[in-house]
């Protein structure tokens, strides 16, 4: 197990290298750089710029620099340095912007994906023990409507609903007096009363597809001959369905850890601009729409981390849920 871990870990590393080119080859792409944005910006609030300015600033930011040289210097620094570069359009190290919103889009990540395994495990295991009953009915029309439910939409229904009826806003992870203040108990509590909602709007989607696919994956092993055999011979139903068919049946939900927590990071930008959370998803979205190349592709590289530890965790999970699955060979 260990030195399977130690060579997940070697691939993670690699997985970085070509995340960080293709991401950077993808915020090349579009024509212009950072200088062309702030230059429109300017223009748009009637003030003029020089050539001369123009070009030391082009200097100054390295963008006078092929863009294969460009990178190369950014990774020498992440690799050799750890850092990141400085971001354009904010001017302070790209580490501290991101260090300071990483925390809560991990916490509310990692939230989501274990508020969709405690609800989608329970109800899923339900619906298809009680096949055709009122209940299985009832979160079959709740699941599809979860699933063609956008997490913006619903996001915004809860704080037109929060305000309306509760007289509170549901925006933001802390109440305006927690905001600035420093860490005590007290602000961790009132963050605790916000942040359900954030890990209940991500994780929705996750839920009622998670509730559909393990009902249908259950029902086909509560039909085979093991199954068949062990009631016939007189076991619990409970002990039988719980010890053997479920273990079986969630397997592809906990293979599919990394890949719900990376639709839930990549689908929370939106979400946190509604929600006015803290987290890296509105940060990224500026980043684009700035061309602040350096602070956009080191948080794909940090949202790539997040997902990456996902997947290793589901793999580590698997041998804990199906004990056939093993990662050394055996003579």
């Amino acid at each position: 197990m260990l030195s399977y871990i130690a060579r997940r870990i070697a691939y993670i590393f690699l997985t970085l290298i070509g995340v960080s080119v293709v991401s950077f080859i993808l915020i090349q792409l579009p024509p212009g750089d950072y200088l062309n944005t702030h230059i429109m910006r300017l223009a748009m609030q009637e003030e003029s710029i020089s050539d001369a300015e123009i070009a030391n600033l082009r200097r100054h930011y390295g963008l006078d620099r092929p863009a294969v040289v460009q990178y190369f210097t950014w990774m020498r620094n992440i690799i050799l340095e750890g850092d990141f570069g400085v971001s354009f359009e904010w001017n302070i190290p790209v580490s501290r912007l991101i260090m300071d919103r990483l925390g809560f889009t991990a916490a509310i990540g990692y939230l989501s994906a274990l508020f969709v395994w405690m609800v989608s495990i329970p109800i899923g295991i339900y619906c298809a023990t009680h096949q055709y009953s009122a209940a299985d009915y009832f979160f079959a029309v709740v699941g599809y409507l979860g699933l063609a439910t956008p997490n913006f939409l619903l996001a915004l229904v809860l704080m037109y609903l929060g305000f309306r009826f509760f007289g509170f806003s549901v925006g933001g992870l802390f109440s305006p007096e927690f905001v600035r203040a420093p860490w005590s108990i007290a602000k961790f509590v009132d963050m605790l009363k916000h942040i359900w909602i954030p890990v209940v709007v991500l994780g929705t989607a996750g839920t009622c597809g998670y509730i559909r696919r393990l009902r249908a994956i259950l029902l086909d092993e509560l039909r085979k001959q093991y199954v068949v055999t062990a009631r016939a011979k007189g076991m619990k139903e409970s002990r039988l369905v719980l010890k053997y068919p479920v273990r079986v049946s969630i397997t592809p939900l906990v293979s599919g850890l990394g890949v719900l927590i990376t639709a839930i990071l990549g689908g929370g930008g939106v979400v946190a601009v509604v929600l006015a959370l803290p987290t890296i998803g509105p940060l990224h979205l500026r980043a684009v729409l700035s061309q602040d190349m350096y602070l956009a592709g080191s948080i794909l590289l940090f949202s790539c981390v997040l997902s990456l530890i996902g997947v290793l965790v589901a793999d580590i999970l698997l041998v804990l849920v199906d004990p056939r699955i093993r990662f050394t060979a055996k003579s």
